[in-house]
């Protein structure tokens, strides 16, 4: 299972009814923070979830609307008495940013990891994710994420009895352990799954210009959330200008990649009442939905 709410969907500056960007899951108790703009701890609070078991951090760039919220939530995790590592993803240059606005959060009781991104693509695996960050086209370095949970193959109980493998260790093999026992033979976990099954993928991208690459990654996920600065078709060469996107240019690439469902977000501060362009984007993406503060999602594996 895994656990979405989208915490701010707000660009530039927060408003009255609407927090800055912010994306938060949760998936086997470990829980995965993207982006932290002005009001995410408003946010979480309004939800319900608790910052302190935040294990991880990735941020999109270091424009302020993204990252303007951590030094305080930096704070109210240390005032919580966290003292196990947080790890804090993002571009080049995250610990010098980081660490300038730690001037106003300088003491902690947990140590802060760093991990800089520098190529094109590049993919971790963060607990019970796996994280796929894509660079996308802004006018400073930005990326994308994917956020995947794998889900391995159905345990085979023949292929195990054929293979004289004691039971004792069939869990661990479930898991994904390699087992040598005492007599040294050695057993695998492929000796008794089967082929891979269909696992959860959220991709989550904001602030540029459509490129092919957020359609290859989105690609059949069970969620879209993407930028969609501008819903007044007008302001196409704003969005051009400053390299953002407007809400058909981010349905035409759900259109294309397939996902289940598209939430918009990342709204400009003059689109008060984005549910108004909505009847056009779904015209071009039925699933399409002009996303709120708190909306939240629930993903269950698929059924066998």
């Amino acid at each position: 299972m895994l656990d979405i709410c989208l915490l701010g969907t707000g660009g530039m500056m927060p408003l009255p009814y609407r927090w800055l960007t912010s994306m938060m899951t949760r998936c086997g108790g470990s829980n995965l923070l993207i982006d932290c703009g002005e009001g995410t701890q408003i946010a979480l609070k309004e939800k319900g979830w608790s910052p302190k078991p935040i294990d991880f951090i990735c941020f999109t760039h270091y424009h302020a609307d993204h990252i303007s919220g951590l030094p305080g939530l930096l704070l109210t995790m240390g005032n919580a008495e966290r003292t196990q590592p947080l790890l804090l993803v993002g571009p080049k240059g995250l610990e010098r940013v980081v660490g300038a606005l730690r001037t106003i959060a300088p003491e902690l009781p947990f140590p802060l990891q760093f991990l800089e991104l520098e190529q094109p693509r590049h993919r971790m695996e963060l607990g019970p994710y796996v994280v796929d960050a894509y660079r996308v086209n802004h006018n400073v370095t930005c990326y994308g994420y994917a956020v995947s949970i794998p889900r391995t193959g159905r345990f085979d109980v023949d292929r195990a009895k054929e293979h004289e493998i004691p039971r004792k260790f069939w869990s661990r093999l479930q898991k994904g352990e390699v087992i040598t026992d005492e007599d040294g033979r050695v057993f695998t976990p492929d000796m008794v799954l089967g082929p891979d099954r269909k696992g959860l993928k959220v991709v989550y991208c904001t602030d540029t210009r459509p490129v092919p690459v957020i359609t290859e990654y989105a690609k059949d996920a069970d969620l879209m959330i993407c930028e969609g600065m501008y819903g007044e078709k007008e302001k196409a060469a704003k969005a051009r200008e400053y390299k953002h996107m407007t809400f058909y240019e981010a349905a035409a690439l759900a259109r294309e990649a397939g996902p289940k469902e598209l939430w918009l977000t990342h709204y400009s501060p003059s689109l008060t009442r984005p549910e108004e362009y909505m009847d056009e984007v779904r015209s071009i993406f039925p699933a399409a939905k002009a996303a709120r503060d708190g909306w939240s999602l629930e993903l269950q594996f698929e059924e066998d």
